[in-house]
């Protein structure tokens, strides 16, 4: 039985060309070789599993090579290469700073230093981890780094460049790897699945992509896991029942329910989520990506952002096609106030389901208002609602054109109780507002005709006279009336008797401001039942106070206490006197 190599090192790049994503660096270093400008110190920086120490390898490697091939590569059959692909190389030598960060190891690696190469034309010291090192091997590791021998070549790789002290890094040339791209982790796992004989699924192997978070090497393990999973077979059912991926069709289905306010749906397909083993955070996240992913399918120039498979590409497609982006706008903003306060819940289910609520309440309509229309002329009346079952299409028919620069005054009597003033443009062409205007105008003219009979006598309601007794007798059913809604204001009205004076004016006294605040708050719908009951619009209601009880000194500080209670009992001067007490 042979051996299991795991994918991670038995694929490992060997040459600057099967370096993946990091194009930039590799040319960048295969021409310094070819120019033979190369620096005594170097710093290779990034996220894991990016190949920062196989280039440091490669490199190592390359630049001891004695036939060097036109694309700057080693050839593999001088002896410094043999024995660096058989591990058995003298020129190479690497050191882990997280098991050795002490002043005593950077010596000893210091004493290696001054060894010149038995094979070769350098000594490469790869120190990975460095950032680990303590600030004492830091200092001691300093002046070495900025001179040391001809033949001594320095590559420090690290996750944490932000933890290396500034004068390390002034002494080297810094190289940052990226985090590589979805499409070519893909890439290469299609590599390595046909180099195994093993049949993929493109979605499948993008899911094992998102999952490594750009780590070739975390794609790689994640690759064999599957493997023993699943067999000679990667499917993309098989990907995310291993890795306990939430399937892409729960969040397509969801959406369609959020678009329809389908809340029953939506929390039948959330509990079946959850009944699964799903996490609720991290549903959550999964839902905003999805609706992020279908914001950038809405353009052609931002949908290269979507970094899906083509079957699953097309879905996002058709499914943008019918969404608005207004509502993936609100829907990320909700969402993402979930995830934000999701943390700080008591119960994180419910937190959810009342986020999915609120994502399927977004398409509800709103109720529009009526539009309100201001009047030109102040003692205009609104009418919310203008009736127009009543007109005629021969009144429609028997319009005439009429100069636009002509106006006609109307008054409108609407249930016999609401009148309106306004002006009306005769306009030369057919058109609703036309038909309004005929319709008001044959309105003015029937009530024209029946002003002699007495149905329109607002004028005279205007100043229509009444008496004392008048007064008191409304002034009493308005009381009675608002009696059990506001019992205060009851009691402030039947306190006194208003009194009726010149110009219709109306005197009412009361005995605090409280009460004055009391008729205040009430004043219009006092006022327009007065008016409205006696008939007169002129009526004018005026509040006066007496206060009987004069205005109490209010004490604030504790000079104004003692004061105001030595004046009760005097012997309290003597007492503080007595005891040497003062104001703090």
């Amino acid at each position: 039985m042979d051996s299991f190599i795991v994918s991670a090192l038995k694929y490992r790049p060997a040459t600057f060309d099967t370096v993946v994503g990091q194009s930039s660096i590799t040319t960048t270093l295969k021409n310094a070789i070819k120019s033979e400008h190369l620096a005594h110190a170097y710093l290779f920086c990034g996220p894991r599993g990016v190949g920062k120490t196989t280039c440091a390898r490669i490199f190592a490697k390359t630049i001891n090579c004695k036939n060097i091939n036109e694309k700057n590569e080693a050839c593999n059959k001088c002896e410094s290469c043999i024995s660096f692909n058989e591990n058995r190389s003298y020129n190479i030598h690497e050191l882990d700073a997280a098991s050795n960060n002490s002043v005593e190891d950077i010596r000893t690696l210091i004493e290696q230093t001054r060894i010149p190469p038995q094979v070769g034309r350098f000594s490469v010291y790869i120190i990975d981890e460095v950032h680990m090192l303590s600030s004492s091997a830091f200092n001691a590791f300093l002046k070495t780094l900025e001179e040391p021998p001809s033949h001594a070549i320095f590559i420090l790789a690290t996750t944490g460049k932000q933890k290396i002290i500034p004068t390390i890094l002034s002494r080297c040339q810094i190289f940052d790897f990226n985090r590589i791209k979805i499409v070519d982790i893909v890439s290469y796992l299609e590599y390595v699945a046909n180099s195994e004989g093993i049949k993929t699924d493109e979605n499948g192997l993008n899911i094992i992509a998102q999952k490594a978070d750009g780590a070739m090497r975390d794609a790689l393990s994640i690759f064999d896991q599957i493997v023993s999973f699943s067999g000679k077979s990667i499917t993309y059912e098989k990907v995310i029942e291993n890795l306990n991926v939430l399937d892409y069709e729960y969040f397509f289905k969801l959406t369609e329910a959020f678009i329809q306010n389908d809340y029953q749906a939506t929390l039948i397909i959330f509990n079946e989520i959850l009944n699964n083993g799903f996490d609720g955070h991290n549903f959550i996240t999964g839902l905003a990506k999805h609706f992020r992913d279908l914001l950038v399918c809405k353009d052609k120039v931002t949908s290269e952002l979507l970094e899906v498979g083509v079957d699953i590409r097309k879905r996002y497609l058709n499914q943008s096609e019918n969404i608005l982006a207004d509502w993936l706008f609100n829907a990320l903003n909700i969402c993402s106030n979930c995830d934000i306060n999701y943390k700080s819940s008591s119960n994180g289910r419910l937190h959810v389901e009342l986020t999915l609520l609120q994502l399927c309440k977004i398409n509800d309509t709103k109720k529009t208002e009526p539009v309100k229309i201001k009047d030109t002329k102040p003692e205009a009346v609104k009418i919310k609602d203008l009736k127009t079952e009543n007109i005629k299409e021969q009144e429609i028919k028997e319009i005439k054109t009429i100069p636009p620069q002509e106006k006609t005054s109307i008054i409108i009597k609407e249930d016999k109780t609401k009148y309106i003033s306004s002006s009306v443009n005769k306009q030369t062409s057919f058109s609703i507002k036309d038909a309004l205007s005929q319709t008001e105008k044959t309105v003015q003219e029937k009530e024209t005709n029946n002003e002699q009979t007495g149905e329109i006598d607002n004028i005279n309601k205007l100043e229509n006279k009444f008496t004392q007794d008048d007064l008191q007798k409304i002034w009493t059913n308005f009381s009675d009336n608002i009696k059990e809604d506001k019992p205060r204001l009851y009691n402030t009205l039947i306190s006194n008797i208003p009194k009726l004076t010149d110009n219709y004016n109306i005197e009412f006294v009361v005995n605090n401001s409280l009460q004055e605040n009391e008729i205040n708050l009430s004043r219009i719908e006092l006022m327009k039942f007065l008016k409205d009951e006696l008939n007169n619009q002129k009526i004018e209601l005026i509040i006066k106070i007496t206060d009987t009880e004069p205005e109490k000194k209010k004490l604030y500080t504790d000079s104004d206490k003692f004061d105001y209670l030595q004046e009760k009992n005097p012997n309290l001067i003597k007492f503080k006197e007595k005891l040497n007490l003062d104001f703090k």
